[in-house]
C-alpha cells in the first residue's frame, strides 16, 4: 500500500510539473529568438503542421501546441502559406499569428532556370501570377545600358534575352515585371566580376559576344566539362569564320524543342540561324547560367572541330566531318 501511495504521490507531481511546463510553453512571454520561414501547405492537417513546427524548432511540445489548438477549436482556423515566425515565440503568441495571418510573409520565391528564354520566363511568371507575360516582355525590350555596364556592348534594338540571369529569387509578392528584371540584372552584375570581365576585354571579346557564345553553350551541352569543351570548338569555327551550325539557334526561331530541326527549318532566312549565317547571332538565344559563362571565358583547348549529342545526353566528338558523319550513323539512329 505504501508503495502504491507513493507512486500515486509522483503521478501525482508529475502530472502538476507537465501541466505548469504546458502553461508555461502556451503563455510564457515571447523571448528573442532568430527568425525563420515556415511554410503550411493547403490541407496541413494540425499533427503535420506541429510536427514541422517541432522539426523547424518553433516549438519545444508539439504535443502541447496539438492540444492548445483542439482546446480551442481552431484546427480548421491556420492559414495556410508562408509565416516568418519568431523562434521565441510561446504557443499562444505563436498560434495567434498562424490563425491571424499576421506572420505570412509578404515575399515569395521564384525560380528561372538555367537556359529558359524571355518567351519561357514570361510564361512561368504568368502562370505564378506575378506579371502578364505581355508586360514582362515589353520590360525585357527596355534599355537599360545607363544603369548596368556589363550592358554597354549590347546593341541597341537587341532585348535583354540572356542577361536574366537564372536563379532562385525572392521577390515582393507585388513585384513588377520590372523589378524582377533588374533583380535579376542586379545578380548577373555580382557574378560578372571585375577580374571575368577583364579577362573578357584581354580576350579582345565584349561581354555581349561572351553572353551570347554562353547562351548557346547552355543549350547545347549539359555538363559543365562538356560546355567548356564545345566552347572551345565554337570558338575556333569563329576564328576559321566556320558556320556554327547550332541546332539550337534554329529551335530558337521555331520556337521547336527538337534534337534534329528540319531541312526547312535550317534553311530559315533569320539572323539567329547559325547553318545559314556565319559567325555569332545578334545577340544571346537564351538566359545562361554561371557555368556557360564562364566555359565561353575559359574554354577547354581540344582539337575537335565537331560533336554531337546522343539521346541520352553523352556528347560526342570528332576530329573530321568523316568522322562525324560516322559518329551521326551510329549514335543517331
Amino acid at each position: 500500500m505504501k508503495f502504491l501511495a507513493k507512486l500515486g504521490r509522483i503521478i501525482f507531481i508529475f502530472a502538476v510539473l507537465s501541466i505548469i511546463y504546458g502553461l508555461i510553453l502556451i503563455y510564457a512571454p515571447s523571448r528573442p529568438g532568430e527568425e525563420a520561414s515556415f511554410m503550411i501547405k493547403e490541407g496541413s492537417g494540425v499533427n503535420k503542421i506541429s510536427q514541422d513546427l517541432s522539426n523547424a524548432g518553433l516549438v519545444r511540445s508539439k504535443l502541447v501546441f496539438e492540444f492548445f489548438i483542439w482546446a480551442k477549436g481552431l484546427e480548421t482556423n491556420i492559414q495556410a502559406g508562408e509565416h516568418r515566425l519568431n523562434k521565441g515565440l510561446s504557443i499562444k503568441e505563436l498560434t495567434s499569428k498562424l490563425v491571424s495571418g499576421s506572420s505570412l510573409s509578404n515575399e515569395r520565391v521564384i525560380t528561372l532556370i538555367e537556359g529558359w528564354t524571355l518567351r519561357d520566363i514570361g510564361e512561368y511568371l504568368e502562370k505564378e501570377g506575378i506579371s502578364r507575360a505581355e508586360d514582362f516582355y515589353k520590360s525585357a525590350e527596355a534599355d537599360l545600358s545607363g544603369e548596368y555596364d556589363f550592358l554597354s556592348s549590347k546593341p541597341t534594338g537587341v532585348g535583354l534575352e540572356g542577361y536574366v540571369f537564372p536563379d532562385t529569387y525572392r521577390i515582393y509578392k507585388n513585384s513588377s515585371a520590372e523589378e524582377v528584371i533588374k533583380k535579376a540584372l542586379n545578380n548577373l552584375g555580382q557574378k560578372l566580376t571585375t577580374e571575368l570581365q577583364g579577362q573578357i576585354k584581354n580576350q579582345g571579346k565584349t561581354v555581349h559576344e561572351i553572353m551570347t557564345l554562353a547562351s548557346i553553350i547552355e543549350k547545347e551541352v549539359k555538363s559543365d566539362a562538356d560546355k567548356k569543351m564545345v566552347a572551345y570548338l565554337f570558338g575556333r569555327r569563329l576564328k576559321i569564320g566556320m558556320p556554327l551550325q547550332s541546332d539550337a539557334t534554329v529551335n530558337y526561331i521555331t520556337h521547336k524543342n527538337t534534337e534534329r530541326p528540319t531541312y526547312d527549318d535550317i534553311n530559315i532566312a533569320s539572323p539567329y540561324n547559325t547553318y545559314r549565317y556565319r559567325g555569332l547571332p545578334p545577340g544571346p538565344i537564351c538566359n545562361p547560367g554561371l557555368a556557360a559563362i564562364e566555359a565561353a571565358i575559359n574554354p577547354t583547348p581540344n582539337d575537335y572541330w565537331y560533336f554531337l549529342t546522343t539521346p541520352d545526353d553523352k556528347v560526342i566528338y570528332s576530329v573530321t566531318y568523316e568522322e562525324h558523319l560516322a559518329n551521326k550513323s551510329r549514335y543517331l539512329k
